[in-house]
């Protein structure tokens, strides 16, 4: 018997096929108005936290807050210092985009490396020479660099060696780990082979801006670039001057900066480039488990048990803020 509900502050509203994962041990909260889009968050314990950012000044406005879940795996949208000095615990939830962001990587990677968009538009527009004009690769025998080995590089790797692919990748936090594939320590050495790389690194004040005009020289002349981590980590500058020069042969991103791109961006107008408005998680199935799991995290934590993915740790014993 539950004697008082958990008041739970929503960034979003609850879609409605998600209603029946919200039991009777919460009472939902917000989400808030166009005007103000923080709207009611004073009045929840936890928040579950989508795509705004949260700062200090968001943070003494929601007073009641003893945890702030991501609902994904970034959070690079939540002042962790801030936090940690309030006695919040902040969660994402790792595990739960990595089947969806990896296909969807794996999409963008075969959109640009076999021509998809120019050859479409070309039909679209009625011209002729189809055969002549298409420009694509074969992946069999190409190498795949992955920048980043976590989860969702893994299943990305996987997918790419059924496809005969040479997989490498950098990852300086790897260690001594053995991995299936080849780690390379030097991250230009690993772009001068790849005949595609694909990133999959959190934003970070050090991964700010990897990709910058010398990281894409480092690149082979005619390979392509996969983005699916955030769109803080490319120069977007530096692509398009690598595509323009016919550096890169292509381009392939489900992030950006900023997200989503204006409508007259030139990165949406190139035929060498396949841009989604970061939706690669966003699969009927990823989206559950998305939701359910930022939600297991939050209960746990406001019950009193450690949550699975606690980002800030050093929180834990603090628990400063008593429910109000």
């Amino acid at each position: 018997m539950i004697d008082v509900a958990h008041a739970i502050w929503f960034e979003r509203a609850i879609p409605e096929e998600f209603a029946d994962a919200v039991g009777p041990d919460v009472e939902v909260v917000g989400p808030g108005t166009e005007s103000d889009p923080f709207a009611g968050i004073e009045s929840g314990v936890g928040v579950m936290a989508s795509i705004l950012k949260y700062d200090g000044i968001v943070m003494d406005r929601a007073a009641r807050a003893r945890a702030i879940v991501r609902t994904g795996i970034g959070y690079d949208g939540v002042d962790i210092d801030a936090a940690t000095a309030r006695g919040i615990a902040v969660c994402n939830t790792p595990d739960a985009p990595t089947v969806s962001t990896a296909e969807h990587a794996i999409a963008l990677l075969l959109v640009a490396t076999k021509g998809v968009i120019p050859s479409a538009n070309r039909l679209r527009a009625g011209d002729r020479d189809f055969y002549l004009r298409h420009r694509a690769i074969e992946l069999e025998g190409k190498t795949l660099g992955l920048v980043g080995f976590g989860r969702i590089a893994r299943r990305v790797a996987a997918v790419a060696q059924s496809l005969d692919m040479r997989v490498v990748a950098f990852d300086p936090f790897l260690g001594d780990e053995a991995i299936p594939i080849s780690a390379i320590e030097n991250l230009d050495e690993m772009l001068h082979t790849a005949d595609v790389v694909s990133v999959h690194v959190p934003l970070t004040a050090k991964t700010r801006h990897l990709f910058d005009e010398g990281r894409f020289e480092a690149m082979k002349p005619g390979s392509f670039f996969i983005n699916t981590s955030r769109g803080g980590v490319v120069d977007q500058d530096a692509l398009i001057s690598a595509l323009d020069s016919g550096h890169l042969q292509g381009a392939g991103l489900d992030v950006t900066d900023p997200e989503p791109l204006p409508p007259d961006h030139p990165l949406l107008h190139r035929t060498d480039v396949v841009v989604t408005p970061h939706v690669a998680s966003a699969t009927e199935e990823g989206r559950r488990r998305i939701f359910t799991s930022a939600l297991v995290q939050m209960l746990a934590l406001l019950e009193g048990q450690r949550p699975d993915h606690l980002i800030n740790p050093e929180v834990w014993p603090l628990r400063t803020r008593a429910e109000k």
